[in-house]
C-alpha cells in the first residue's frame, strides 16, 4: 500500500488563482499508469492538493480558522467550488491515462472536530481497493463540531487513512526536489530527516512563498514525522520533485528520490 500526494504547487499555478497545469498532470497521470502496468500488484490511495484553485479563495474567507457567519459559509461553499473544480479536472486526465480512478471528497462524509478526522464510514473507499480501482482524495473543506466548517489538507486526510490502510510508505511530489538545509539559498538538500533532526532544521523549513492557507513545508514535515513515529507500518515518507519526468514512476517502484523521513532510531539493547 502506497499514498501518493501531488502537490498542489506541482499542478497548478500557485501565483495565479484557479491556473492549472494541464500538461504536467497527465504526464504525473501517465507515469502512475506506468508504474502499475509494471507491478500490478500495487495498491495506490492518490491525492492531491488545490493550489491556486483552493488556497486562494480559502485565504480571502478565513476558512480554515472556523466558519460561522453567512459570509463565511459563503465563502466555504466558493472554497468548496474551487477544489470540486481542480479535481474534476485531475480526473478527467487520471481517467484519460488509463487509471480506474473513483473520487472520494471529504467534504461529503467526515466527521471533523477541531480540526481533525474523528468519523468517516471508509468501507467504499476499501471496496475501491479491494477491487482494483483507485480511490483519490484532495485538499477539501469539511463541516466542523467546534469550529462551524474548515479545511483539511492532503496530508491531514492521509493521516486518519494510514490508521485504517497502513501505508508502507507515503510518497509527496511537489516541485521542489526535496527539504531544503538552507532555504532560501536552496543549494543544499537534506538526504535524510528524524524527529531528532527536527529542531535543527526548522530555520529552513519554512511555509511556501505562495499562498499556502494549510502552512507549507514545515507543517508537512512535522506531520508526517508524528504520523511515523505513530504508524509502525510506515516505512517512510519521500518527499521529492515531480516536475522532473520519471521521478514518480520511480519512487512508485521502489526509488527514493529527494528527502527520505524516517522514524526516530532506536538503540540496541
Amino acid at each position: 500500500m502506497i499514498f501518493i500526494k501531488i502537490g498542489g504547487s506541482l499542478i497548478t499555478d500557485k501565483t495565479t488563482p484557479s491556473t492549472p497545469r494541464p500538461e504536467v498532470i497527465a504526464r504525473l497521470a501517465e507515469e502512475i499508469a506506468a508504474a502499475r502496468r509494471e507491478r500490478p500488484g500495487l495498491r495506490l490511495v492518490l491525492g492531491h492538493g488545490s493550489g491556486s484553485f483552493g488556497h486562494a479563495v480559502a485565504g480571502k474567507h478565513g476558512t480554515r480558522e472556523g466558519v460561522h457567519t453567512p459570509q463565511g459559509w459563503r465563502g466555504f461553499a466558493e472554497v468548496w467550488q474551487a477544489a470540486r473544480s481542480l479535481n474534476c479536472l485531475v480526473m478527467e486526465t487520471v481517467q484519460a491515462a488509463g487509471l480506474p480512478a473513483v473520487a472520494f471528497p471529504l467534504s461529503a462524509a467526515a466527521t471533523v472536530e477541531a480540526g481533525r478526522i474523528t468519523a468517516w464510514n471508509l468501507y467504499p473507499l476499501q471496496s475501491a481497493l479491494e477491487n482494483g480501482l483507485l480511490p483519490v482524495v484532495y485538499g477539501d473543506v469539511a463541516f466542523d463540531r467546534e469550529r462551524g466548517g474548515t479545511i483539511l489538507s492532503t496530508e491531514e486526510i492521509f493521516a486518519y487513512l494510514s490508521t485504517h490502510l497502513e501505508p508502507r510508505r507515503i510518497l509527496i511530489a511537489g516541485i521542489e526536489p526535496g527539504v531544503w538545509a538552507d532555504y532560501p539559498a536552496c543549494t543544499r538538500l537534506v538526504p535524510e530527516l528524524t524527529p531528532a533532526d527536527l529542531e535543527r532544521q526548522r530555520a529552513a523549513l519554512r511555509g511556501s512563498s505562495a499562498t499556502d492557507v494549510t502552512g507549507g513545508m514545515l507543517s508537512k514535515v512535522t506531520g508526517m514525522l508524528s504520523l511515523l513515529e505513530a504508524q509502525p507500518a510506515l516505512e517512510e515518507v519521500c518527499i521529492f520533485s515531480g516536475e522532473h519526468p520519471g521521478n514518480l514512476r520511480a519512487a512508485l517502484l521502489g526509488a527514493s528520490p529527494g528527502t527520505i523521513l524516517r522514524r526516530a532510531r532506536r538503540n540496541a539493547i
